[in-house]
């Protein structure tokens, strides 16, 4: 009965989150649909603040953003919502509108063919849908192994064995994508500028030689800190360092 009434009060807990987090999104999204988008954006930072992610409202924190000409900060939570959502194309489309505004044009160092393949094939799905990919494969290979041992008399075991080989390679190659992508996540720090324009230090100090201009919007790897000072790394190979309040982690 303990069990029973425990399980009813984490349902009842769970619908009451989830109407509020409703009642957030819409009030927000009203706003957002009276063009009042510092109110809109207002509601849906609250919602950031208290944990809550998802693609949906990272897109529309990312509209309102785009809407008032912030776009740093448009291009942040665009980012955030294709890093849940890859294959959604309203969030491609109004990423490359808000990178087209931007001002710096950088192009990426050049990579060889199959870097490119195997960056394109770990940004085919979130992690989370990587991880529900394995797992779905490892109930199938399961299901694979019962069947070639109960039903070896009635299909040819040659069948079952090869079958179950080739979905043991695949359910391989899945958790090995998800373990890499996991660790990138992990290790693998992006970030926006989110200031209009930031002059980029040689060194980690106030007083280091001025090395380049960056501007907002600019999409940047971290590599390093020192205490308020963060190393970045731009898609054309330059270094150099900013303050920490000048950028926001994707």
């Amino acid at each position: 009965m303990k069990v029973m009434y425990l399980a009813l009060l984490l349902a009842f807990l769970s619908a009451s989150v989830s109407a509020s987090i409703d009642e957030a999104m819409n009030k927000a999204n009203t706003y957002y649909r009276e063009n009042n988008f510092n109110a809109a954006i207002a509601e849906y930072e609250k919602l950031v603040s208290e944990g809550y992610r998802g693609a949906s409202l990272h897109f529309n924190l990312g509209n309102a953003y785009y809407r008032i000409g912030k776009l740093g900060y448009a291009v942040l939570y665009y980012e955030k919502a294709l890093k849940l959502s890859p294959n959604d194309e309203d969030i491609k489309h109004n990423l490359a509108l808000a990178n087209s505004r931007t001002i710096d044009k950088i192009d990426s160092l050049p990579k060889f063919f199959l870097f490119e393949w195997w960056e394109s094939f770990l940004t085919l799905f979130s992690l989370q849908t990587w991880f529900v990919i394995s797992l779905i494969i490892y109930l199938l290979l399961l299901v694979v192994i019962a069947f070639y041992f109960l039903a070896g008399h009635i299909i040819h075991p040659r069948i079952s064995f090869f079958t179950g080989a080739a979905v043991l390679i695949i359910f391989l190659i899945s958790v090995s994508v998800s373990a890499i992508k996991l660790n990138r996540e992990e290790k693998r720090q992006e970030a926006v500028i989110i200031e209009n324009s930031v002059v980029v230090k040689l060194s980690p100090d106030e007083k280091g030689k001025d090395g380049f201009i960056v501007n907002e919007g600019l999409k940047i790897l971290l590599e390093d800190q020192v205490d308020e000072w963060k190393k970045i790394r731009l898609p054309d190979g330059k270094v150099g360092w900013v303050k920490r309040n000048q950028i926001a982690v994707i």
